[in-house]
């Protein structure tokens, strides 16, 4: 299927280019997402999942050129192992911040979360709205994470704004969050 075609994803699309926010499948469990670009609604998405922006979010592309603006410190070994980041099992990469995202996005952190993600819905919703997107779990904080569009619909009701179509991934829980430089592992899938 061309989810890039789907009238729905279309619909979403719009949707978080006007600022919007919407649910969609990632690679392991729901997910609520929005234009990286627009602190209103990230700042919005915060009060949806009552989550304090000192945490962070993770910045999601379908393609590892999406992210330049944010990779002026890291070497092309590096760079590589970013572009594994589109894989089965889901890697979020923490890497050295440049300065280029605001506070909102990157919260206390002096890393900034990312991730190249190949999970077709999500992938498509990316390459749609052509720029960086929020991705968190579709979740309350300190709830458990959504792993149904039933449940989600059911939680979020009209405080978000579309659910955007498809399945969730084969992943076996949330990405694993490694470290770039490091390697450290501060979340194993």
């Amino acid at each position: 299927m061309d989810w890039c075609r789907h009238p729905a994803m279309e619909k979403a699309a719009s949707i978080v280019a006007a600022g919007g926010i919407v649910a969609c499948p990632t690679e392991a469990v729901w997910g609520l997402s929005c234009d990286a670009r627009s602190e209103s609604a990230v700042k919005r998405l915060l009060v949806v999942k009552n989550r304090p922006e000192a945490k962070g979010l993770i910045l999601i592309v379908d393609h590892i050129d999406k992210l330049r603006p944010y990779l002026s410190k890291i070497s092309p070994s590096h760079y590589d192992l970013l572009q594994e980041g589109c894989s089965e099992y889901p890697v979020t990469w923490l890497i050295p911040h440049n300065g280029k995202a605001p506070h909102y996005i990157t919260g206390e952190h002096s890393r900034l979360a990312v991730r190249v993600t190949a999970h077709p819905p999500t992938a498509a919703l990316c390459r749609l709205v052509a720029a960086p997107l929020v991705s968190t779990s579709a979740n309350t904080s300190g709830r458990p994470v959504m792993v149904n569009e039933a449940e989600v619909a059911a939680h979020f009701g009209d405080q978000i704004d579309a659910i955007v179509p498809g399945a969730l991934g084969s992943a076996a829980g949330p990405s694993e969050i490694r470290d770039l430089i490091t390697g450290d592992i501060y979340r194993e899938r």
